[in-house]
C-alpha cells in the first residue's frame, strides 16, 4: 500500500511533465498516466511490478503532435498497440538479450539529450509560439529567439541548478531538495 502510495505521488507530476514536454496539456498527461496505469495492472505478469509513463515516449509523441495531430496519435497508438500484442504472442522479449548495451546507453543518452533540449525554451523563458520538433530546427529556433530571453525564468533555473549542486556536495543526509524547490 504504501510502495502505491509513493509510486502515485512520483508517478503524477511526473505524468504532468511529461503531457507538457510532450506538446499536449497537462490534464492529458495525467489522464494517460491513470489509464495507462490500470491497464498495466491489470494486463502486467507480477503483481509486485510498477509500471507507468517512461521519458523515451515524450520524443515519439511530441513528434507525432506536430507532424499529424492527435488524430496521428491516435492511430499511431493504436498500431503501436497491435505491435506490442503480435511481439508478445511470438515471444519477441526474448531477443532483447542480443542488442549490444553500448547500443542501449547511445539511445537512452540520446533520448536524455532530446528531451533537455525540449525544456530550454522554458529554462530560459524564451517567446517562442511553435517550436519545432527536429534537433537541428529546435536548436536554431532557439538561438534565433535568444533575444526573447526572460532574466527572471534565467535567475530561477540557475538557483534551483545552484541548490541541487550545493545540496548533494555539502548536505549529507538523503531529503528530497527537489521537492524543497517547489517551495
Amino acid at each position: 500500500m504504501i510502495a502505491g502510495i509513493i509510486v502515485g505521488i512520483v508517478a503524477l507530476p511526473l505524468a504532468i511533465a511529461f503531457g507538457i514536454a510532450s506538446g499536449v496539456t497537462p490534464e492529458k498527461g495525467i489522464i494517460t498516466a491513470i489509464i495507462a496505469g490500470f491497464i498495466i495492472s491489470f494486463l502486467g505478469g507480477s503483481r509486485v511490478q510498477i509500471g507507468g509513463p517512461t521519458g523515451a515516449f515524450i520524443v515519439i509523441v511530441y513528434s507525432i503532435i506536430q507532424n499529424y495531430g492527435y488524430t496521428g496519435l491516435l492511430i499511431s497508438t493504436f498500431m503501436a498497440g497491435i505491435f506490442l500484442i503480435i511481439m508478445g504472442v511470438v515471444k519477441f522479449g526474448s531477443l532483447i538479450k542480443f542488442i549490444p548495451h553500448p547500443v542501449v546507453v547511445g539511445f537512452t543518452s540520446g533520448i536524455a539529450l532530446i528531451i533537455f533540449s525540449t525544456q530550454i525554451k522554458d529554462l530560459l523563458g524564451l517567446q517562442i509560439q511553435q517550436v519545432p520538433s527536429d534537433f537541428i530546427e529546435k536548436w536554431i529556433c532557439y538561438i534565433t529567439n535568444i533575444t526573447t530571453l526572460n532574466i527572471n525564468e534565467v535567475i530561477i533555473s540557475a538557483i534551483a541548478f545552484i541548490t541541487i549542486f550545493i545540496w548533494q556536495k555539502f548536505v549529507k543526509k538523503k531529503y528530497p531538495v527537489h521537492l524543497l524547490q517547489l517551495l
